[in-house]
């Protein structure tokens, strides 16, 4: 007993130099005095983030995600014994009465800019706030979308809470299995690639700092959208048809299926000349591996299947 409390002790003494710790986050410096031990998360990607660093014992519940997703075996099993504290955005008063010390969101990812819950609004409650690196473009210039976003904060949350090995290890195995996933791709010509969200009247797709633009770059297309200077947006269907996009990447979540979302393209009159349409070329991707998190590469590999059909 006495050996173990000892090693315990050296233990924290170890844990506590490596603090403080600072961290950039969108147009921000964040400090760490210690790591934070009642975090919160919102949206699937970003929970998942957390659990794949084996921080759920750190968390006391996670927000925005049964609103619009659900739960695949595997994400259910992850979230099993902590609480939904909020289907879709949180309140602040939801936030502050769960006392957490950490809430690991972004803009459009449970915040909102001008929004009631923002790092300045929770900082009175004591709650440390740590944005998607996606999601900075909403509040400032950031760089075009690329696989270092999802890097960076994987290895951010390592450092913020002190599993640093851990974080170094994931981002090294992914960035292995992404060159294996892409080594045979040939760029001399890439596909001509339509990221389709949702909405039929006007679509829901990615931009330039979206996580497919970098994904569907990685497996040698280009997204027809990639001079958007946004992330996600809502366009018109008239640069969609003038822009002819050889395959159509769909994002199934929500009320509306894939199924139905391809089905809306190929019996509509209006996109009888696109070439994805008439080639039958879709691609699907749940929600979870559209946006940045530990699934992104497994995305590439589906991605780069359906290009080249490896």
């Amino acid at each position: 007993m006495i050996r173990l409390s000892l090693a315990a002790l050296m233990l924290s003494a170890t844990a506590a130099l490596a603090y403080p710790v600072t961290v950039n986050s969108c147009d921000r410096e964040v400090t760490f005095d210690a790591a934070p031990a009642r975090a919160i998360s919102n949206d699937v990607n970003l929970t998942e983030m957390m659990l794949v660093l084996g921080l759920a014992d750190r968390m006391v519940g996670y927000t925005g995600i049964s609103g619009w997703k659900t739960l695949d075996e595997e994400m259910r099993a992850g979230v099993a014994e902590l609480p939904e504290l909020s289907a879709k955005y949180p309140t602040k008063e939801v936030l502050a009465g769960a006392e957490p010390d950490f809430f690991f969101a972004g803009w459009n990812y449970g915040m909102k800019v001008g929004g009631e819950v923002t790092p300045e609004t929770l900082a009175p409650f004591g709650i440390a706030v740590y944005e998607l690196t996606e999601s900075c473009i909403h509040i400032g210039p950031k760089a075009k979308s690329s696989m270092d976003d999802m890097y960076a904060d994987i290895l951010n949350l390592g450092r913020i809470f002190g599993v640093e090995a851990k974080a170094n290890e994931l981002v090294a195995g992914w960035k292995a299995q992404l060159a294996e996933a892409t080594a045979g791709v040939d760029r001399s010509s890439p596909l001509r690639v339509f990221v389709y969200d949702s909405g039929e009247e006007a679509p829901f797709t990615a931009g330039a700092y979206a996580m497919p633009t970098a994904m569907i770059e990685a497996a040698g297309g280009v997204n027809i959208m990639d001079d958007l200077e946004k992330s996600w947006a809502e366009i018109g269907w008239e640069p969609v048809v003038e822009r002819n996009p050889e395959v159509v990447v769909i994002v199934n979540y929500g009320d509306v299926t894939a199924e139905q979302k391809i089905a809306f393209m190929e019996e509509n009159r209006a996109f009888a000349g696109i070439d994805a349409v008439k080639n039958d070329r879709f691609v699907v991707l749940e929600y979870v591996e559209a946006t940045p998190g530990p699934r992104t590469i497994k995305a590439v590999e589906k991605l780069v299947a359906g290009f080249w059909g490896n």
